[in-house]
This record gives C-alpha cells, sequence and structure tokens, in this order.
C-alpha cells in the first residue's frame, strides 16, 4: 500500500477533489477543519458563493498574516475573506437559508460514515464537545452532502457498514471523498468509482469496515 505521511498533502488532495464537485453558481456550505480548505482549492473560472452558518454568504478563502481581520471568521473561528459584495446577516436568516433548501452543495468531515449514508460527526460518548452545531440541518436541507474526509484513523477504517457513534443525520450523504478513493452512496450501497494513484482496490478493502461495489468505469482519482 502506498503510504502518505505528509498530513497537509493528504488534506489538500482531499480538498481539491472536492473542488470538482463545485459548479458556477453553486452555493456552497464548508464544515469546520478539512472542508474550509475547499474555499482555497476553487479553480479561478468557477465562480461559487459560500456560505458561513454564523451569518456571511460570499466567503473568498482563508485569510493569511498579510490579509487578516480579526472580526472576519467562519463558524470554526477560523479567519477568512470576504468576496467584494459579500452579504452579512443573523443566525436566524442563516438557518432559514439552509432550512429552506437554498444551499446546494454542504461539505462535512466524519467521525464515521456508513454503506447507508448515515453520518457521525459531532461527538464520541464520553467526549465534552460544546454542541452539534448546524451540521443536522446542513445535511437534510442542501441538496448534496459531501462528507470530505482522511480514510482512516490511528489505523481504524472510518466508512464502517453501521456507524457505531450517534448519528448527526440518517441516509442523508451522497459522496465520501477520501485520500484513497471517492465513492457514490446509492441505493444499493456504496460504489468505489475512483481510486487515487498508488492504492489498489485491495488498499481500499483494507481500509473500509463496509461493503461496496466497484463502478464499470472506475477511474484514476486526479487531484
Amino acid at each position: 500500500m502506498s503510504t502518505i505521511t505528509d498530513k497537509e498533502h493528504v488534506r489538500r488532495t482531499i480538498a481539491r477533489r472536492v473542488a470538482q464537485e463545485l459548479r458556477d453558481g453553486d452555493i456552497v456550505n464548508l464544515g469546520i477543519g478539512l472542508p474550509s480548505l475547499v474555499a482555497n482549492e476553487i479553480d479561478a473560472d468557477i465562480e461559487v458563493l459560500f456560505q458561513s452558518e454564523n451569518g456571511l454568504l460570499g466567503i473568498q478563502a482563508l485569510a493569511d498574516a498579510d490579509n487578516h481581520d480579526p472580526d472576519l471568521v467562519n463558524a470554526g473561528g477560523q479567519a477568512i475573506t470576504a468576496i467584494h459584495g459579500a452579504s452579512y446577516f443573523n443566525s436566524a436568516d442563516s438557518f432559514a437559508i439552509i432550512r429552506g433548501g437554498h444551499v446546494d452543495v454542504t461539505v462535512l468531515g466524519a467521525l464515521q460514515v456508513d454503506a447507508q449514508g448515515n453520518l457521525a460527526n459531532w461527538i464520541i460518548p464520553g467526549k465534552m464537545v460544546p454542541g452539534m452545531g448546524g451540521a443536522m440541518d446542513l445535511v437534510v436541507g442542501a441538496r448534496k452532502v459531501i462528507v470530505a474526509m482522511e480514510h482512516t484513523v490511528k489505523g481504524q477504517p472510518k466508512i464502517l457498514s453501521h456507524c457505531s457513534l450517534p448519528l448527526t443525520a440518517a441516509g442523508q450523504v451522497n459522496l465520501i471523498i477520501t485520500e484513497m478513493a471517492v465513492f457514490v452512496v446509492a441505493a444499493e450501497g456504496l460504489v468505489l468509482t475512483e481510486i487515487a494513484p498508488g492504492y489498489t482496490v485491495t488498499d481500499i478493502e483494507a481500509a473500509t469496515d463496509a461493503p461496496f461495489t466497484i463502478s464499470a468505469t472506475l477511474k484514476s482519482m486526479v487531484a
């Protein structure tokens, strides 16, 4: 099995592949952590509006040390930049956008995701967390739900036959993108559609604790 040890490279690889799913005119919500990197990977000729659940439509990218406004942050508290003409509003209006079905794509991380498209990404029993946040609303309200995550954690699979952690939502995930592969969540279960260079189907099977079928048009993942 190919081994990628550079965590930053792995995360950027996943973010770049997610960016390929976005289309002109999409309104997109990015979760905290790895999904927030997607904003930095959009092609210049694609016009996407990024929405933050704390009340902003028109995120440009993560801020750097030279372009940093401490009052401008995303829902995870990360410093961001905004496009010209960005719109600011309160949380009630933000969740009206989400719950009203106006978000085309939401990209979230996951602790676990399973063959039925169930998502667990908010709590590990016994651990202290501030709350679920907007994830429950986002995965139900968005038209397309993409899970962007590393394939395993401490060598253990995160793609399971059945989630064992408390669910964020049931049956809402459409696409799973990791550094190793891309899976579509279909009515019959997971379908492997892309495989990253350096990996084999055997590698994917060893790192995935869920059954899956292989697409007849399986291709190499380009990111």
